[in-house]
């Protein structure tokens, strides 16, 4: 992949309310706190085209390294895991063979645990439709999840699984130990369980991730779940278009696709969505932060 030279001087992106701003260290800012100086305002280290970074601000921000050979830093109080679709009807051996899928389990474990103790919200979006959503779901999307023109939402699946995809399900509900994991922050009040009735969990203004996110103020978006190029990459997308900071965890996306599903994914957003990172490069940023 073809890595995206450093900047020879300081560049703000964006507006005066939504910015980043890009260092030649690499560092690009997405906290929306600072601006750079500019010749406008008469400052004399605008003048003589000093831009020094703002320093850290370890209690209320962390910098994380991402592909790219970049580091973002980002405002923990703004800054949410989105993870998608993690749920029985994608991930149960039972009902499907997802082993890539099955492998994000551990970190994505890890990684909300540690997020969780930064302040970072867990936001959980998931299918979870109500008899009044069926009558709304369009052509194209019901003929996706029917096979040979069986089945598909709200149909009957193999006990004890339940109706496909409906809220309070057991097909709908997540796997394995992050049933379990959710219900801890619920407990705690640091994560959120998000009902979602497309492919994106953000593909419409008033849906209920699109509100959460308002207002709440957040404008940092990590992304988890599955499948990589279907549900994760859609939300991502949309939220993308909506001017949300997007970081991908790489180890914590998987996809059922053939080959270059994921890898489409992944290079895109390293050169159009925004930044891909991994489990371990969190980690071991708040552990250095926190010595």
């Amino acid at each position: 992949m073809t890595i995206r030279p450093h900047v020879g001087e300081p560049i703000e992106y964006g507006n005066a309310a939504s910015f980043w701003v890009e260092y030649p260290s690499g560092l690009v800012d997405l906290t929306r706190e600072t601006h750079l100086i500019t010749k406008k305002e008469g400052d004399a280290a605008a003048t003589n085209g000093s831009h020094p970074e703002p320093p850290l601000h370890g209690t209320t921000q962390l910098e994380i390294p991402v592909d790219d050979q970049r580091v973002v830093r980002i405002a923990k109080s703004r800054s949410a895991i989105v993870i998608v679709d993690m749920q029985n009807f994608f991930l149960h051996p039972d009902l499907r063979d997802h082993p890539t899928g099955l492998a994000c389990v551990i970190p994505l474990n890890n990684v909300v645990t540690v997020l969780r103790t930064q302040g970072v919200k867990i936001l959980w979006v998931n299918w979870g439709l109500t008899e009044h959503e069926l009558t709304t779901i369009p052509p194209s999307l019901e003929r996706s999840f029917m096979k040979s023109g069986r089945g598909g939402f709200g149909s009957r699946l193999p006990e004890p699984f339940g109706r496909m995809l409906m809220r309070g399900e057991y097909n709908a509900d997540l796997y394995g130990l992050l049933h379990q994991l959710y219900l801890e922050g619920k407990k705690e009040g640091t994560d959120v369980w998000i009902h979602k009735n497309r492919m994106s969990g953000i593909w419409g203004y008033q849906t209920a991730l699109d509100l959460y996110l308002q207002e709440h103020g957040i404008t940092t978006l990590f992304f988890a779940g599955v499948n990589a190029d279907q549900c994760v990459l859609g939300t991502l997308v949309d939220a993308y278009y909506r001017g949300y900071d997007c970081i991908v965890l790489q180890d914590c996306i998987a996809t059922t696709s053939p080959a270059g599903g994921l890898e489409n994914v992944l290079h895109n957003t390293t050169n159009s969505y925004g930044f891909v990172t991994d489990t371990t490069r969190v980690e071991e940023a708040i552990k250095k932060q926190s010595l």
